[in-house]
Protein backbone atom coordinates (compact mmCIF):
# COMPACT_ATOMS: atom_id res chain seq x y z
CA UNK A 1 0.00 0.00 0.00
CA UNK A 2 0.85 3.62 -0.65
CA UNK A 3 0.51 4.76 2.63
CA UNK A 4 0.58 8.95 1.07
CA UNK A 5 -3.26 10.03 1.42
CA UNK A 6 -4.79 7.12 2.72
CA UNK A 7 -6.30 7.73 6.70
CA UNK A 8 -4.87 5.27 9.26
CA UNK A 9 -5.59 4.92 12.72
CA UNK A 10 -3.37 4.14 15.67
CA UNK A 11 -4.54 3.08 18.89
CA UNK A 12 -2.23 4.15 22.00
CA UNK A 13 -1.33 6.97 20.21
CA UNK A 14 -0.53 9.28 22.95
CA UNK A 15 2.73 8.01 23.79
CA UNK A 16 5.92 5.63 23.60
CA UNK A 17 5.31 3.62 20.09
CA UNK A 18 1.87 4.60 19.21
CA UNK A 19 3.28 8.30 19.23
CA UNK A 20 5.87 6.84 16.95
CA UNK A 21 4.22 5.26 14.56
CA UNK A 22 1.81 7.90 13.71
CA UNK A 23 4.73 10.50 12.99
CA UNK A 24 6.22 8.08 11.23
CA UNK A 25 3.15 7.46 8.84
CA UNK A 26 2.64 11.47 9.20
CA UNK A 27 6.14 11.33 7.81
CA UNK A 28 5.16 9.43 5.00
CA UNK A 29 1.66 11.17 3.63
CA UNK A 30 -0.92 9.53 5.74
CA UNK A 31 -3.59 11.00 7.02
CA UNK A 32 -3.92 9.83 11.19
CA UNK A 33 -6.86 9.00 12.94
CA UNK A 34 -5.20 8.65 17.01
CA UNK A 35 -6.82 6.82 19.34
CA UNK A 36 -6.64 7.56 23.32
CA UNK A 37 -7.54 7.34 26.74
CA UNK A 38 -4.96 10.55 27.84
CA UNK A 39 -6.60 13.77 25.76
CA UNK A 40 -3.26 15.87 26.99
CA UNK A 41 -1.05 13.34 25.59
CA UNK A 42 -2.93 12.74 22.24
CA UNK A 43 -3.54 15.95 21.41
CA UNK A 44 0.59 16.19 21.59
CA UNK A 45 0.81 13.84 19.18
CA UNK A 46 -1.70 15.21 16.65
CA UNK A 47 0.00 18.55 16.85
CA UNK A 48 3.57 16.85 16.24
CA UNK A 49 1.68 15.14 13.05
CA UNK A 50 0.21 18.07 11.84
CA UNK A 51 2.84 19.83 11.19
CA UNK A 52 4.13 17.86 8.65
CA UNK A 53 1.47 18.87 6.96
CA UNK A 54 -0.94 16.13 7.13
CA UNK A 55 -4.45 15.67 8.21
CA UNK A 56 -4.45 14.15 11.60
CA UNK A 57 -7.41 14.11 14.29
CA UNK A 58 -7.27 12.51 18.25
CA UNK A 59 -10.33 10.38 19.61
CA UNK A 60 -10.98 9.97 23.10
CA UNK A 61 -11.69 6.72 23.71
CA UNK A 62 -10.89 3.37 25.54
CA UNK A 63 -10.19 0.48 23.29
CA UNK A 64 -11.83 -2.11 25.90
CA UNK A 65 -14.89 -0.61 25.32
CA UNK A 66 -17.46 -1.75 22.92
CA UNK A 67 -19.55 1.48 22.70
CA UNK A 68 -16.38 3.31 23.31
CA UNK A 69 -14.89 2.18 19.87
CA UNK A 70 -17.91 1.77 17.60
CA UNK A 71 -19.04 5.07 18.42
CA UNK A 72 -14.87 6.29 17.96
CA UNK A 73 -14.49 4.21 14.66
CA UNK A 74 -17.97 5.61 13.52
CA UNK A 75 -16.71 9.43 14.04
CA UNK A 76 -13.40 8.51 12.28
CA UNK A 77 -14.98 7.17 8.97
CA UNK A 78 -17.49 9.96 9.37
CA UNK A 79 -14.20 12.55 9.52
CA UNK A 80 -12.29 10.86 7.03
CA UNK A 81 -14.68 9.59 4.90
CA UNK A 82 -12.91 5.71 4.84
CA UNK A 83 -10.36 3.58 6.89
CA UNK A 84 -7.43 2.15 5.15
CA UNK A 85 -5.13 0.84 7.75
CA UNK A 86 -5.25 0.39 11.47
CA UNK A 87 -2.56 -0.28 14.10
CA UNK A 88 -3.73 -2.18 17.25
CA UNK A 89 -1.43 -0.64 19.37
CA UNK A 90 -3.04 0.38 22.64
CA UNK A 91 -1.68 -2.06 25.79
CA UNK A 92 -1.20 -1.26 29.53
CA UNK A 93 0.49 -3.14 32.59
CA UNK A 94 -0.44 -3.74 36.02
CA UNK A 95 2.17 -6.21 37.06
CA UNK A 96 1.96 -8.55 40.14
CA UNK A 97 3.44 -11.88 40.91
CA UNK A 98 0.64 -14.21 40.39
CA UNK A 99 1.72 -16.11 43.67
CA UNK A 100 4.15 -14.20 45.55
CA UNK A 101 5.59 -16.15 48.65
CA UNK A 102 8.21 -15.62 51.30
CA UNK A 103 9.59 -17.47 53.75
CA UNK A 104 7.87 -20.46 52.48
CA UNK A 105 4.51 -18.33 52.49
CA UNK A 106 1.93 -16.44 50.39
CA UNK A 107 2.24 -13.01 50.75
CA UNK A 108 0.25 -11.80 47.89
CA UNK A 109 -1.47 -13.06 44.44
CA UNK A 110 -2.31 -10.80 41.41
CA UNK A 111 -5.66 -9.60 41.81
CA UNK A 112 -8.64 -10.25 39.36
CA UNK A 113 -9.19 -6.99 38.58
CA UNK A 114 -5.26 -6.44 37.99
CA UNK A 115 -6.02 -9.57 35.07
CA UNK A 116 -9.19 -8.41 34.03
CA UNK A 117 -7.68 -4.75 33.16
CA UNK A 118 -4.46 -6.30 31.08
CA UNK A 119 -6.90 -8.57 29.34
CA UNK A 120 -9.51 -6.30 28.87
CA UNK A 121 -7.18 -3.78 27.05
CA UNK A 122 -4.66 -6.09 25.67
CA UNK A 123 -6.47 -8.88 24.24
CA UNK A 124 -10.56 -7.59 23.74
CA UNK A 125 -9.31 -4.47 22.73
CA UNK A 126 -7.68 -5.69 19.87
CA UNK A 127 -10.63 -7.67 19.43
CA UNK A 128 -13.23 -4.68 19.20
CA UNK A 129 -10.61 -2.34 17.23
CA UNK A 130 -10.11 -5.31 14.96
CA UNK A 131 -13.42 -6.25 14.25
CA UNK A 132 -14.87 -2.88 13.86
CA UNK A 133 -11.89 -1.38 11.47
CA UNK A 134 -12.33 -4.78 9.50
CA UNK A 135 -16.28 -3.71 8.60
CA UNK A 136 -15.64 -0.44 7.86
CA UNK A 137 -12.75 -1.35 5.42
CA UNK A 138 -15.27 -4.19 3.60
CA UNK A 139 -18.47 -1.61 3.77
CA UNK A 140 -16.40 0.73 1.77
CA UNK A 141 -14.65 -1.84 -0.39
CA UNK A 142 -11.16 -1.06 1.05
CA UNK A 143 -8.37 -3.51 0.74
CA UNK A 144 -6.79 -2.17 4.02
CA UNK A 145 -4.09 -2.99 6.10
CA UNK A 146 -4.27 -4.08 10.19
CA UNK A 147 -1.43 -4.67 12.61
CA UNK A 148 -1.60 -6.02 15.89
CA UNK A 149 2.05 -5.03 18.03
CA UNK A 150 2.75 -7.64 20.47
CA UNK A 151 5.60 -7.98 22.70
CA UNK A 152 8.43 -10.19 23.72
CA UNK A 153 6.34 -10.82 27.04
CA UNK A 154 3.98 -13.19 25.08
CA UNK A 155 6.58 -15.96 25.38
CA UNK A 156 6.16 -15.74 29.49
CA UNK A 157 7.82 -12.52 31.80
CA UNK A 158 8.11 -12.86 35.90
CA UNK A 159 5.59 -10.66 37.42
CA UNK A 160 3.42 -10.54 33.78
CA UNK A 161 1.19 -13.56 33.76
CA UNK A 162 -1.73 -11.07 32.72
CA UNK A 163 -0.14 -9.03 29.93
CA UNK A 164 1.93 -12.10 28.70
CA UNK A 165 -1.24 -14.34 28.13
CA UNK A 166 -2.61 -10.68 26.38
CA UNK A 167 0.29 -10.58 24.17
CA UNK A 168 0.38 -14.10 23.17
CA UNK A 169 -3.58 -13.95 22.08
CA UNK A 170 -2.31 -11.72 19.51
CA UNK A 171 0.96 -12.68 18.61
CA UNK A 172 8.44 -6.52 19.95
CA UNK A 173 10.79 -6.94 21.96
CA UNK A 174 11.71 -4.91 25.12
CA UNK A 175 11.20 -0.85 23.94
CA UNK A 176 12.15 2.49 25.53
CA UNK A 177 8.86 3.53 26.19
CA UNK A 178 7.39 5.43 29.31
CA UNK A 179 6.09 2.68 30.63
CA UNK A 180 9.64 0.68 30.40
CA UNK A 181 11.53 3.31 31.67
CA UNK A 182 9.26 3.77 34.81
CA UNK A 183 10.27 0.47 35.79
CA UNK A 184 13.39 -0.01 38.87
CA UNK A 185 16.80 0.05 37.26
CA UNK A 186 17.72 -3.08 39.00
CA UNK A 187 14.61 -4.77 36.80
CA UNK A 188 15.58 -2.96 33.65
CA UNK A 189 19.07 -3.93 33.96
CA UNK A 190 17.95 -7.50 34.36
CA UNK A 191 15.88 -7.56 31.51
CA UNK A 192 18.24 -5.71 29.31
CA UNK A 193 21.50 -7.90 30.01
CA UNK A 194 19.94 -11.00 27.69
CA UNK A 195 19.37 -9.11 24.57
CA UNK A 196 22.34 -10.08 22.04
CA UNK A 197 22.07 -6.16 21.18
CA UNK A 198 23.11 -4.46 24.47
CA UNK A 199 20.46 -2.33 24.79
CA UNK A 200 16.49 -1.73 23.98
CA UNK A 201 14.45 -1.11 21.08
CA UNK A 202 13.77 2.68 20.31
CA UNK A 203 9.71 3.37 19.54
CA UNK A 204 10.93 4.56 15.93
CA UNK A 205 12.31 1.00 15.41
CA UNK A 206 9.08 -0.63 15.75
CA UNK A 207 7.51 2.05 13.20
CA UNK A 208 10.02 1.26 10.30
CA UNK A 209 9.17 -2.49 10.99
CA UNK A 210 5.12 -1.79 10.84
CA UNK A 211 5.60 0.90 8.06
CA UNK A 212 7.07 -2.26 5.98
CA UNK A 213 4.30 -4.24 6.56
CA UNK A 214 1.70 -1.41 5.20
CA UNK A 215 4.25 -0.65 2.19
CA UNK A 216 4.99 -4.26 1.04
CA UNK A 217 1.62 -6.14 -0.49
CA UNK A 218 3.74 -9.19 -0.56
CA UNK A 219 3.91 -9.53 3.37
CA UNK A 220 0.67 -10.95 4.59
CA UNK A 221 -0.83 -12.68 7.41
CA UNK A 222 2.79 -13.44 9.17
CA UNK A 223 4.29 -12.29 12.44
CA UNK A 224 7.78 -9.83 12.44
CA UNK A 225 10.14 -10.05 15.34
CA UNK A 226 11.89 -6.83 16.25
CA UNK A 227 13.63 -8.24 19.22
CA UNK A 228 17.40 -7.67 18.63
CA UNK A 229 17.98 -10.91 19.21
CA UNK A 230 16.34 -11.53 22.37
CA UNK A 231 14.76 -15.53 21.01
CA UNK A 232 18.13 -16.61 19.20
Amino acid sequence: MNVRGKTILVTGAGRGIGRSLAIHFAGKGANLALLDVNAEDVSETRSRCTQLGIEARSYIADAANEDSVVGALDQVTADFGALDGLINNAGIVRDGMLVKVKDGKVVGKMSLAQWQAVIDTNLTGVFLCGREAAQRMINHNIRGVIVNVSSISRAGNAGQTNYSAAKAGVAPGFIRTPMVEAMKPDALARMTSPIPLGRLGEPEEIAHAVGFIFENDLFTGRCVEVDAGLRL
